[in-house]
C-alpha cells in the first residue's frame, strides 16, 4: 500500500515533519540518502572519541524542541554558562550574572570593554525577549553590527567579546547575520541552556526517528514527477503528497524553482589530551583579533562521555575552509594555542578536521516562509526557510505538517 506522504530526507525538517504527520494519524515513508539520519547533525565515533560534524550547541529553550524531545533521555550535558576571552594579558571570564551570579565581579572586571557595554547587554537581552517569539521577525531588519551599534555598544566589545562569540555562532565574523536572527540568538540564550547530549549530537535525529515506523536509509531521490519519486538504484515509489525536506542545495536540484541558498562554512580540528587545559566546560574566544581560531571548547570538559576514560577531547574552531592540507593546519593552530596554554599544547594529539562547506545556509532576509506547495502536491521545509538552526528546521517541518493535516 503507497503511504499518504513520502517525506524526502531525514534530517531534523524531514523528521519532526514526519512525526507531526504519524501523531495526525497519516502514513509516512521517510527516504534518507546518507547511511544514518540527522542531515548535518551528525556525530562520528573515532578513536573512543565523538566527533560531532562541525562544532554545534543545543538550545533547550527551543520550542520544538521542547515540544518533541525527551531531555532527560538525552542526557544533555550543559555548557558552563558565559565564556572565558583569551587577551593579550590572559584569558578572563565574562559570564551571565543572571545564570552565574557568583561570577559578576570577574565579569565587571574583565577588560572586554566598559561597564557601561556589559549594561547594554543585559538591556539588549531585555529587549530580544520582549513581545512574542513570532514577533522577532517582524521587527525592522538590520544587520547584527548595524543592530549593535545603534544599541550603543563600543568598538572595544565588539571586537574582544561579541564578535568572536556570535561569528561563532553565525560562522562569520563581520556580523553581517540578520538583526531578527540575533534576537531570536539573545533570547533563546537567555531562557534557557546551551548543552549537548551525552552521546553526541546525532543523538537529537535520532531520538525523532526512533518514534517513527518507516525510514528507509541508503535510499536517494534522483527525481520526483506528480505523486511519485524515482531512487537511485531505479525504484518508483508513489504517495499523494511528497514533501522535499533536504538542505536547501539538494531541494534545489530536485526543484529547480527553487532558489539553492548561499552557504557559510567552517572548521573543526579536534584534538587529544592527557589532561584538559581548562577543568570546566565553558566556551574560550579569541579576543586578539590576530591568529586563525575563533574560539575553543574541550568537549569532555561539557559532556565527560565525548571522550574516553583518562583522556580530554579539545575541539577548535575556524571560520570557513583553510586552504591549507589538514596535517598542516592542525601544526599551525597548535603552534597558536600554544600562545595561550604553553608547551602542553604540543602534546596534544591531533585526531581529525571536520570541514563542512555547507554548514549554515545565508537566509536574508530572514523570514518564516508559508507552509504551501511549490508545486502540485509537493512541499518544501528546512532551516533555508526558517531561521538557520535546530529550531528553524524542526519548526518548518512540524509547520508544513501542520498545513498537510489541515488540507
Amino acid at each position: 500500500m503507497n503511504p499518504d506522504v513520502i517525506v524526502i530526507g531525514a534530517g531534523l525538517a524531514g523528521l519532526t515533519c514526519a512525526r507531526r504527520l504519524q501523531e495526525a494519524g497519516r502514513d509516512c515513508l521517510v527516504l534518507e540518502a546518507a547511511d544514518a539520519v540527522g542531515g548535518r547533525v551528525r556525530t562520528e565515533r573515532f578513536d573512543g572519541f565523538s566527533l560531532d560534524r562541525g562544532f554545534q550547541v543545543f538550545l533547550t529553550a527551543y520550542p520544538e524542541a521542547r515540544r518533541w524531545l525527551d531531555y532527560s533521555a538525552l542526557q544533555l550535558r550543559p555548557f558552563t554558562p558565559g565564556a572565558l576571552v583569551r587577551l593579550d594579558a590572559g584569558i578572563n571570564r565574562v559570564s551571565d550574572p543572571f545564570r552565574a551570579p557568583g561570577h559578576l565581579w570577574a565579569t565587571l572586571r574583565a577588560p572586554v570593554g566598559s561597564w557601561l557595554d556589559k549594561l547594554r547587554i543585559a538591556t539588549f537581552r531585555h529587549r530580544a525577549r520582549r513581545g512574542s517569539l513570532e514577533s522577532v521577525f517582524e521587527r525592522p531588519e538590520t544587520t547584527a553590527l548595524e543592530a549593535f551599534r545603534a544599541h550603543g555598544f563600543s568598538e572595544t566589545i565588539l571586537e574582544r567579546f561579541l564578535r568572536p562569540w556570535l561569528g561563532g555562532i553565525f560562522l562569520e565574523p563581520d556580523l553581517a547575520t540578520s538583526s531578527r536572527m540575533l534576537d531570536f540568538v539573545f533570547r533563546m540564550f537567555a531562557e534557557g541552556a546551551a548543552a549537548v547530549p551525552a552521546r553526541g549530537m546525532q543523538a537529537i535525529p535520532e531520538q525523532l526517528a526512533a518514534g517513527l515506523p518507516a525510514v528507509r536509509l541508503r535510499s536517494q531521490v534522483v527525481s520526483m514527477e506528480p505523486g511519485r519519486v524515482r531512487l537511485a538504484d531505479g525504484e518508483v515509489l508513489e504517495a499523494r503528497r511528497i514533501v522535499v525536506a533536504t538542505e536547501g542545495s539538494a531541494a534545489a536540484r530536485l526543484l529547480p524553482e527553487l532558489v539553492a541558498p548561499r552557504w557559510r562554512s567552517t572548521t573543526t580540528m579536534y584534538f587529544a589530551a592527557t589532561k584538559s587545559p581548562m577543568g570546566e566546560g565553558t566556551l574560550v574566544l579569541n579576543g586578539t583579533g590576530r591568529g586563525c581560531v575563533n574560539h575553543v571548547v574541550v568537549m569532555s570538559d561539557v559532556a565527560p562521555e565525548y571522550a574516553p576514560p583518562g583522556q580530554a577531547l579539545v575541539a577548535v574552531s575556524l571560520h570557513g575552509l583553510p586552504e591549507e592540507e589538514d596535517a598542516v593546519l592542525a601544526r599551525r593552530v597548535q603552534a597558536e594555542l600554544e600562545g595561550w596554554w604553553g608547551a602542553q599544547v604540543a602534546g596534544w594529539r591531533w585526531l581529525k578536521n571536520v570541514r563542512v562547506p555547507e554548514a549554515l545556509p545565508v537566509n536574508a532576509p530572514l523570514v518564516q516562509r508559508p507552509a504551501e506547495p511549490v508545486r502540485q502536491g509537493v512541499w518544501v521545509c528546512g532551516d533555508h526557510r526558517d531561521t538557520a538552526s535546530i529550531q528553524g528546521a524542526m519548526a518548518s517541518g512540524r509547520r508544513t505538517a501542520d498545513a498537510l493535516v489541515a488540507g
